[in-house]
């Protein structure tokens, strides 16, 4: 009961601070100052921790990678997507790709109402992708780059999963990852976005700051519950966040969620949490 709580509590983070950054005025500098204040965080802890043993190694140089392609697809499908649109695609895609990798990785094979949750995933993103008609042109990228972000996200987490078992311990897989993950944000925002930095409003600083603290929290969150439980059950329990994203989508970004939009994310919802009860 725990677990589950801790990452429900995470979707609520992560949908919060995702519309952090599609709301604010320069969503580039926005995810730097949220990942570099969860590095900065992370650096701190880092003299009380061990490193993780040589066989999480690996796992953790192809999560790092896997983590940077997800921030850069992230951003391309907010540049020209709406968040009610794109989040739910991206976060619907990642439980399917957790449940194949899961299983052919480390034997974790949903069962009967796990594959029927997975398909009513399937059956929510393709109602999400064409809620506004079939599309195409410059519709079809926002659909794209999320597509790709959720590769990415159920990907590394996979990856993310085995190399906390591996560790002595989670929180040191925890620690140096989001260590590492903030490091690129923070050189370049000395060394590339320094102007653009400067000229960031004083007030979104606050927001910023304070979405930085709550992407740590809920990484860390999902990467524990990883250590203990199954790894598609804790991501499609992760990715109710889609009805979370919605409502701030629809109440702070005035984001029109429509009929359509909303029994898709709705499904995606549903097979979501099939998938976890399974």
């Amino acid at each position: 009961l725990h677990l589950a709580l801790l990452v429900l509590a995470a979707a609520v983070i992560h949908a919060t601070w995702n519309a952090l950054i599609k709301a604010s005025g320069d969503h580039f500098v926005t995810l730097m100052i949220i990942i570099g204040t969860g590095g900065s965080l992370a650096a701190m802890a880092l003299p009380m921790l061990s490193f993780p043993p040589r066989a999480a190694w690996p796992y953790m140089v192809a999560a790092f990678f896997l983590h940077q392609g997800y921030y850069l697809f992230m951003l391309l499908s907010y540049r020209f997507g709406d968040l009610n649109q794109v989040y739910p695609v991206a976060r619907g895609i990642a439980p399917l790709v957790v449940a194949g990798l899961a299983a052919a990785m480390v034997g974790e094979v949903p069962n009967g109402a796990g594959m029927v949750g997975i398909v009513a995933v399937s059956v929510g993103i393709a109602g999400l992708a064409f809620s506004g008609g079939r599309p195409s042109g410059r519709a079809a990228a926002p659909l794209a780059m999320a597509a790709a972000t959720g590769i990415c996200l159920g990907t590394f987490t996979v990856v993310d999963g085995i190399g906390v078992r591996l560790s002595t311990t989670p929180w040191d897989f925890i620690a140096w990852l989001l260590f590492f993950n903030g490091l690129p944000m923070i050189m370049a925002a000395i060394f590339l976005r320094r102007d653009r930095l400067r000229a960031y409003p004083s007030g979104s600083w606050k927001k910023a700051f304070g979405g930085g603290v709550l992407s740590a929290l809920g990484f860390a969150i999902v990467l524990y519950a990883l250590s203990r439980g199954a790894m598609a059950h804790v991501t499609a329990l992760r990715e109710t966040s889609v009805l979370f994203a919605a409502l701030i989508g629809s109440l702070t970004l005035h984001e029109p969620l429509g009929v359509r939009r909303t029994v898709a994310a709705a499904v995606i919802a549903s097979g979501l949490i099939l998938l976890q009860l399974s």
